[in-house]
């Protein structure tokens, strides 16, 4: 049995996530399905006892067990990359890192949620959640706009980080509420990059542009 297990749903974005790190970087590991949709099995006491937000994903690495996706992304970075490549220590890099890191964790949210009421059939309003949504996805393309002028075809670094790997999915699956991709015509090429990096991994609902 692997020493790291993932607690996962497929279709979840945040678990998404998780998935796409250890497969960038090679870790052997164990995922558990969780019955997220319909059955809200990460919301029952066994799930609750490893993380009481009764949320996904949750990781156990050993003896350790965290939830929070950008907690495990970190974790993970340092934890299991020994070259430091997706979270670099460099001063400036890192809390670069770690802006779009938050970023994604809270202006991001909305598109989450949006994409969740359109898929899963949760409550909220769909309209509100996607034009936050838009709103948030042209401060990316905007940003990504500036670093190509600039000379550089990721978020934050030289090279993709934690940050461009918690950015990503919530660009990649908002055509699954109805967003048309070619409003954002930087974070195409970016997700293009990103495709063809060694150990991409895609989901239902991301698109493979030619």
């Amino acid at each position: 049995m692997s020493e790291i297990t993932l607690y996962n749903h497929d279709l979840d974005e945040n678990c998404y996530r998780v998935r796409l790190m250890l497969s960038f970087l090679g870790i052997a590991h164990e995922i558990v399905a969780i019955d997220m949709v319909p059955g809200h099995e990460e919301k029952g006491p066994a799930m609750r006892a490893l993380n009481p937000l009764g949320s996904l994903p949750i990781l156990k690495d050993g003896d350790l067990v965290l939830y929070g996706t950008q907690a495990i992304l970190a974790h993970l970075s340092r934890a299991h990359n020994a070259a430091g490549v997706w979270l670099p220590l460099e001063p400036a890099t890192f809390s670069r890192v770690m802006q779009w890191t938050f970023f994604s964790a809270t202006a991001l949210a909305c598109a989450i949620e949006a994409r969740r009421v359109a898929v899963f059939g949760t409550a909220g309003d769909l309209e509100a959640l996607t034009r936050e949504a838009r709103q948030a996805l042209r401060i990316m393309d905007d940003h990504m706009v500036l670093r190509h002028i600039e000379g550089f075809e990721w978020f934050a670094a030289d090279t993709p980080t934690i940050a461009d790997l918690s950015l990503l999915p919530s660009f990649a699956l908002s055509r699954d509420y109805g967003i048309d991709h070619d409003e954002f015509p930087a974070l195409r090429r970016w997700l293009r990059r990103f495709r063809i990096l060694p150990g991409f991994r895609t989901m239902p609902g991301i698109p493979d542009y030619h």
